[in-house]
């Protein structure tokens, strides 16, 4: 993921907060959140995940054809699902954590840039090796400080699993 530019405003943070039902009101009452630790309204903890929206080339994202119409009636969305090239059974996203340097905040604009993180393998009972593999994306503020390293892991495994 490179994303240049992910501003975060107030009315975002309160949409994101609703949307995973968290109804605490330091993601969208001020003056509640001038009396907390932060001192004004913070974003929730994986809030980090809406940057995909302003990453051109994220691959769930729903493109648009030329006339503006998303899709057409047999994908409404536009997404496409791909064939797999890797060779190997499947794949899936593992896991994912978030290490906050500091709390964002409406007002921010962030870049982030992901890079590879470590790999492993590791024996499974079924489908054979599984293949972990990290990727590390860091969020930097407009000041180019860092807010946020987000590390997530996909896991692929070696064949598919007999039925």
């Amino acid at each position: 993921m490179a994303v240049e530019k992910f501003p975060i405003e107030a009315s975002h943070i309160m949409m994101f907060a609703r949307s995973i039902g968290d109804a605490n009101p330091i993601y969208y009452d001020e003056d509640y959140a001038r009396g907390t630790e932060p001192g004004s309204i913070i974003a929730p903890p994986t809030f980090a995940q809406a940057s995909a929206q302003f990453d051109p080339d994220y691959r769930l994202r729903p493109k648009t054809s030329g006339d503006g119409w998303l899709g057409s009636g047999k994908e409404p969305t536009g997404i496409k699902q791909e064939a797999s090239t890797a060779a190997g059974g499947g794949g899936l996203h593992a896991e994912q954590h978030f290490e906050y340097h500091r709390h964002p905040q409406p007002g921010d604009v962030l870049s982030a840039t992901t890079k590879p993180g470590k790999t492993w393998e590791k024996q499974g009972k079924r489908s054979g090796k599984l293949y972990f593999s990290e990727s590390v994306t860091e969020y930097r503020d407009q000041k180019g400080e860092l807010v946020i390293t987000a590390r997530g892991v996909g896991v692929r495994t070696e064949r598919l699993v007999d039925k």
